[in-house]
């Protein structure tokens, strides 16, 4: 959520930055719609100075022995006139504030312009691409062959987009998170947390899902109104709700596996062959809510150890830059990981790693209390998937495949196989 003080005193310098990302700002409403509001608010305060001077004037007048019919009478009008006037505050601030709450964050000044990921800007490469002297495998062909990845009887169980793996790509599949919480936690410094997977509307409004985007998640039907997490970044966030946090316990550093669930509203017909986009997957996600003077600085921190994950795995990557107009609706600057598919013969997305300044802190009242000042300030979110884990799945398998249909299981994994170096049949 954008600051409201901007919003009141800078519509226009607000809309031009929101353009950006193609974004059109009603600037007419919001200058109506303020303008009623501070009227009304002097308004409402006349009205509540006058029924005092009021009540104590029938006060004075029941002293004297005097008539206060008369009193009472206007008494009993400015009542109706600020009950009234309450009321059109109340339902103007609450249309205000439905506005900002739909409102994206702010693009930050050095992320590139465009409207849409063809516009993203590489930013670097690393590692080798793979040379093979067979034609390569894409996931799905390679799954089927070792008989141990199953969409068919996923859809029977559940339905399209969902898929189950057994035997030796289940347990690397489950490797995976291990390794990924093993690195973060012991080499990066993150707290390992523990977090539900259903989640109220306050944690989506808080991290920036709802109201605007709840068509992609999947809504419970019940008693309660509870939401399937998208990502493990709203629970984990939401540690921070309405929070005031010490100096001295700054940064915090978190990192949870979670599986996540998502509708893929508006993505039907792409990426429906194998598991690049399903409605289950699981992730490794990494949060940070750390001073704003240093959340420039730990971007580039987090995207690097999203970076080290991939390169422990030996698989082939780039680092882009997302465009104004590819930004995701709370963050003011991404990057991208997106590691190389033999199969695609392509780049996918991996991790998506981002700063969201105050913008998520202000909607949960995150804050950390200022040593000098005693007063408590708006903290800086960031998160990053350190990684998605069926896509790093899917990359080992298509980087390190073999002629013969199996393929080799990287040197960092081997600890966590039960002595499995390569994934075969059966």
């Amino acid at each position: 959520m954008l600051d409201p003080k901007l919003l009141r005193n800078q519509p226009e310098q607000i809309a031009a930055q929101l353009g950006r990302r193609g974004f059109e700002l009603d600037v007419e409403q919001l200058t109506r719609l303020e303008a009623e509001r501070k009227q009304l608010q002097v308004q409402t305060q006349q009205l509540q100075n006058e029924r005092n001077s009021s009540a104590k004037a029938v006060g004075q007048a029941k002293t004297k022995g005097e008539d206060i019919q008369p009193l009472l009478q206007a008494v009993s009008e400015l009542k109706l006139r600020l009950e009234a006037a309450e009321t059109r505050l109340n339902e103007l601030q609450d249309e205000l504030n439905s506005i900002a709450m739909g409102i994206p964050n702010i693009p930050h000044e050095d992320v590139p312009d465009g409207t849409s990921e063809d516009d993203n800007m590489e930013i670097r490469c690393w590692g080798e691409l793979p040379e093979f002297d067979f034609e390569p495998r894409d996931h799905v062909e390679l799954g089927a062959a070792l008989g141990q990845m199953d969409f068919e009887t996923a859809a029977k169980i559940t339905g399209s987009r969902f898929s189950l793996l057994s035997g030796p790509l289940a347990r690397l599949h489950r490797a995976l998170i291990q390794f990924m919480l093993d690195l973060h936690t012991g080499e990066h410094g993150y707290t390992e947390t523990y977090v539900p997977y259903l989640v109220n509307a306050d944690s989506l409004r808080g991290t920036g899902q709802l109201p605007k985007f709840e068509q992609d998640l999947f809504r419970l039907v019940g008693e309660h109104e509870y939401y399937l997490t998208p990502t493990a970044e709203v629970p984990v966030t939401n540690i921070l709700r309405d929070t005031i946090i010490d100096a001295d316990e700054m940064p915090r550093k978190y990192v949870a596996h979670t599986p996540c669930f998502r509708s893929e509203a508006g993505s039907y017909g792409k990426d429906t062959r194998g598991m690049i986009r399903q409605h289950q997957f699981e992730k490794v996600e990494m949060v940070q809510a750390v001073h704003p003077h240093e959340s420039w600085q730990v971007l580039d921190q987090l995207v690097n150890h999203a970076e080290i994950v991939l390169q422990k795995l030996e698989l082939p990557y780039r680092v882009v830059a997302l465009c104004a107009g590819d930004l995701g609706f709370s963050a003011a600057k991404t990057y991208d990981l997106e590691v190389w598919l033999p199969g695609q013969q392509k780049y996918r997305e991996i991790s998506s790693c981002s700063n969201f300044g105050d913008f998520q802190a202000r909607r949960i009242k995150a804050r950390w209390r200022d040593p000098d000042t005693g007063k408590p300030e708006l903290v800086h979110t960031l998160n990053g998937s350190g990684l998605a884990v069926g896509r790093t799945l899917v990359a080992i398998m298509e980087n390190c495949q073999q002629k013969n249909g199996t393929f080799r299981v990287p040197e960092e994994l081997l600890k966590y196989m039960g002595g499995v170096e390569v994934v075969e049949p059966g």
